[in-house]
């Protein structure tokens, strides 16, 4: 989500205002039965939904909340024919006669099978509850986590190709139009589009997609990019089913890809039916008159920090059109940690990024993690945390897991974060002139930084992403700086992260954020221009997609690289040098030149680094280099160079 410097601008959205305002006023509309309902509609007359869909057995926390909705189901009694193994708890009534909370107990015990649920009150209502076996710990093809050996592609599934366009226009859903031409419109891009081009990602070397959020998002503007989620349970129709997407994550592991889910915890579309029909008022955040967001994680952990600026940070909506869910309420608490634990058990996806991470309740965020990886150990998690370059390396690092002891109650157990601090050290090392701390020093200083965290190596690196400046644009379209930053993403310690479109030179500055998510050339029939075969591309195109394909191929198969240990050295002038290394004997040494001239590096001072090595071979070029005494660098370019003994 995008997080400009003063004010937020809707990030992915392209609204002009924010605050923390009342709920906006929003006509109720009819809301739909989800997909998955296990219930014919003659039996459930008076229910429309019970989330989560459905659930398993065999899971580690025993207890299970359902969420009731329907016109007046309020007014029931519930009762639970004898299941063996699953206990009726008990069930609450809240504000809305048009919701029940139902507690159940599943013992470890407790098999597969439908569960008789019947609603007594004006009108009796029986509805079958499905329990199916979970498949998720026995099977190693599901949920493989995410780690430093992974190369992550990041897409806007609309944006990137369109590979049905039968369910471009879905009849009922507030946008029913495809506008190529307008950035804010729906452009047609589905899971199915994805699909299509497996061959082209695993080309480039690519391990894992992570598509921004695929459920869905009923919003009657902007829709297309998925952060103002309308049904937590549900596919957006104009991606595909529910069923396409466990097919795409069955199919995409079946092409040795994994898939990262893009989840949003801390707001959700003003469309959504538990906003439209509220449970109840503590569902929400809600002020009596307009209060704007000061947008300051910082507040957080501030020492001298008021509980008043923590309150205009954490209780505020992120959008006019994003309410915000009272994360403190223990029943929406539950409601959010079931559902995200739903979609791994259901599709066997493996890993989550989490957006706007901070501005969640810090307690949930504990609660939520723990019973996330309390049931997924495996799973990999990485939070989107925008701090701002001023804030550095320690403000991001609060928000991982760490060495600083809880402050006012939070203590993260989240494994890994964007690495924002990172992303503005490369593209101040190519921008800026060298200095003390400046320039390419800003890269060894950000490194230095790494004791703050449990384990940095799980942090996601990355140059650039749809909420900022393409990075083609941020460096003066210079393809020699390009080569440099994309040299730097797979040598550097972490999860690299790519943005779709970087691999061909895509360029433009978000003012507007729309500028940097254009359609990803060929992904629509008729395409003039088809950048997905090589005989598409330009000259230009095909050359910065093989360096990037010959350091991804290369990283994936030489574990030094991905996941082997680091060593740097005090940069000097514009030049900064690394190694990347293991204890099998793999050796990588890496060399910014990051001048406007050529330079010959004396080696001698890595020494502790080169023992017993005598020669290399350039993993970019391929030549030989047959003497280690001295390397000439020329400006602007980065050495790549394994080394032999």
């Amino acid at each position: 989500m995008r997080l400009s410097r003063f004010l937020p601008l809707a990030l992915c959205l392209g609204f002009t205002a924010l605050h923390a305002a009342p709920a906006p006023a929003i006509t109720p509309a009819s809301v739909p039965v989800a997909e998955t309902a296990a219930v014919p509609a003659k039996k459930a007359a008076a229910i429309t939904r019970i989330d989560p869909t459905f659930w398993w057995v065999g899971m580690k926390n025993p207890k299970l909340q359902l969420l009731v909705h329907g016109p007046g189901i309020a007014g029931s009694k519930v009762e639970l024919a004898n299941y063996p193994g699953v206990t009726l708890e008990g069930f609450q009534k809240l504000e809305s006669p048009n919701y029940l909370v139902i507690n159940l107990t599943i013992s470890p015990e407790t098999k597969p099978g439908k569960l008789k649920l019947e609603f007594k009150g004006a009108k009796k209502t029986k509805y079958e509850y499905e329990l199916r076996a979970r498949t998720t710990p026995g099977d190693k093809s599901k949920v493989q986590g995410v780690n430093s050996s992974d190369f992550i592609y990041m897409l806007m599934p609309d944006r990137f190709a369109n590979g049905n366009p039968k369910n471009d226009i879905v009849k009922g859903m507030k946008v029913e139009r495809i506008a190529r031409d307008s950035m804010y419109a729906r452009h047609g891009g589905d899971l199915k589009g994805i699909e299509d081009h497996f061959d082209y990602l695993k080309e480039l070397g690519v391990t894992a997609i992570w598509p921004t959020p695929v459920v869905e998002n009923d919003m009657p503007k902007a829709s297309y990019h998925g952060y103002a989620l309308t049904d937590y349970y549900a596919v957006d129709p104009r991606y595909g089913s529910n069923e396409d997407y466990v097919q795409f994550v069955q199919r995409a592991h079946q092409q040795g890809l994994k898939v990262i889910h893009d989840v949003v915890l801390n707001h959700m579309g003003s469309h959504n039916y538990l906003f439209l029909d509220q449970p109840a008022k503590d569902w929400f955040h809600q002020w009596p008159t307009f209060t704007r967001g000061n947008y300051r994680d910082g507040t957080v952990n501030d020492p001298y920090g008021s509980a008043e600026d923590r309150k205009l940070f954490n209780t505020t909506w992120f959008d006019t059109t994003m309410p915000d869910p009272a994360q403190e309420n223990p029943l929406v608490a539950n409601y959010l940690i079931q559902n995200f634990i739903w979609w791994v058990e259901y599709t066997g996806l493996d890993g989550f990024r989490i957006d706007t991470y901070p501005y969640s309740n810090p307690q949930f965020l504990m609660s939520w993690g723990k019973a996330v990886l309390d049931e997924y150990p495996q799973l990999g998690m990485f939070g989107e945390t925008w701090v701002q370059n001023a804030e550095g390396v320690a403000q991001q690092a609060f928000w991982s897991r760490n060495g600083f002891a809880p402050v006012n109650g939070f203590k993260s157990n989240l494994p890994g974060v964007t690495d924002f601090m990172m992303k503005y050290a490369i593209e101040d090392a190519l921008t800026k002139e060298a200095g003390w701390a400046e320039g390419i020093a800003k890269i060894y200083y950000t490194s230095q930084g790494d004791w703050m965290y449990e384990d940095a190596m799980r942090n996601v690196i990355f140059l650039d992403n749809h909420d900022m400046s393409r990075v083609f644009s941020v460096l003066g379209e210079d393809v020699k700086k390009q080569k440099m930053a994309l040299t730097w993403l797979l040598t550097e310690r972490g999860i690299p992260q790519l943005y779709y479109g970087t691999e061909i030179l895509m360029k433009n500055f978000s003012n507007p954020d729309g500028l940097v998510r254009s359609d990803f050339p060929g992904g629509w029939a008729g395409d003039k221009h088809n950048a997905f075969t090589a005989a598409g591309r330009t000259p230009q195109e095909q050359d910065m997609f093989q360096h990037v394909s010959k350091l991804a191929n290369y990283r994936k198969t030489h574990p030094a690289l991905h996941s082997g240990k680091r060593m740097h050295f005090v940069p000097d002038g514009s030049v900064y040098t690394y190694f990347r290394y293991n204890d099998q004997g793999q050796s990588v040494m890496v060399v910014m030149n990051a001048g406007k001239e050529d330079k010959t590096v004396d080696t001698a001072r890595f020494a502790e680094r080169l023992q017993g090595y005598t020669s290399a071979q350039d993993i970019i070029s391929g030549a030989a280099v047959l003497d280690l005494k001295s390397l000439k660098v020329p400006a602007m370019t980065t050495l790549v160079l394994e080394l032999k003994k």
